[in-house]
């Protein structure tokens, strides 16, 4: 069967390069771009009620731009100066990078990770005796809390945000060739928001071995997997695809 239409479970890029409207223009298909899941913020009382008291902490460990928003959000609403001497210790650059819509760049201690936490663990071990903070969504990946507890440094999380499903009931009667999964909670989503969901000859791509895990504990058949050695990207795996089945 021949694809014509893509959903993305996930914001539009805002970037005018994104290698989403290449694949667009180049297979001539269509694609949407519809959040499954989106983020709310929890409120000052509610961290409260999870004894955080931001005084304490001497650093921060970011790792997202949402964990960014929500830290200087609820640091707002509880009145706290955060100090120029507060530690900043990020996912990635483009983590740090963010951190520029609050602070003064070059006037903050900031320390950047490559890519994953692994590679952040290092710039946390150098400085160990700081109290750090992690402001993070319900929904933390286990390897950071297991990294920080290897790491035996002084450390709490704290839920500064909550993913939610978000309501996808105008996509009722809706059908798309391709539904394209980053996370297990857009698997989630796609069945609370439609528990008699088939997949019949809607194709399923995911991203990620937890996503690839969720889709087949919900029954669906995964036909497009990324990241893999040919395939680094969701859109190289949905290109590779495309041409194969289009062509025929």
């Amino acid at each position: 069967m021949k694809v014509k239409t893509i959903l993305v479970s996930q914001p539009e890029p805002k970037v005018e390069n994104s290698p989403y409207f290449e694949l667009e223009e180049k297979q001539k298909v269509k694609i949407d771009f519809i959040p499954f899941i989106h983020v709310e913020g929890v409120s000052s009382k509610e961290v409260r009620q999870q004894k955080v008291d931001l005084t304490k902490y001497s650093a921060i460990i970011l790792t997202s731009r949402n964990a960014v928003d929500h830290f200087f959000r609820i640091a707002e609403d509880l009145r706290f100066k955060v100090p120029d001497t507060l530690k900043y210790f990020c996912l990635s650059e483009a983590v740090a990078y963010y951190l520029q819509k609050y602070v003064v760049y070059r006037k903050r201690k900031i320390y950047v990770g490559q890519r994953t936490f692994a590679d952040l663990s290092p710039l946390i071990k150098k400085y160990k005796n700081e109290k750090f903070l992690l402001p993070s969504s319900d929904m933390l990946k286990p390897d950071v809390p297991k990294t920080l507890n290897k790491l035996g440094v002084d450390w709490k999380q704290a839920t500064f945000y909550k993913t939610v499903v978000s309501d996808l009931s105008h996509l009722r009667n809706v059908t798309y060739d391709i539904l394209v999964f980053f996370s297990p909670s857009g698997i989630k989503s796609l069945f609370e928001n439609f528990p008699d969901f088939e997949q019949k000859e809607t194709k399923i791509a995911v991203f990620g071995n937890t996503t690839i895990k969720a889709a087949k504990e919900h029954g669906l058949t995964v036909n497009i997997k990324a990241p893999t050695p040919d395939t680094p990207s969701m859109t190289m795996a949905l290109q590779k695809y495309i041409a194969e089945v289009n062509k025929k």
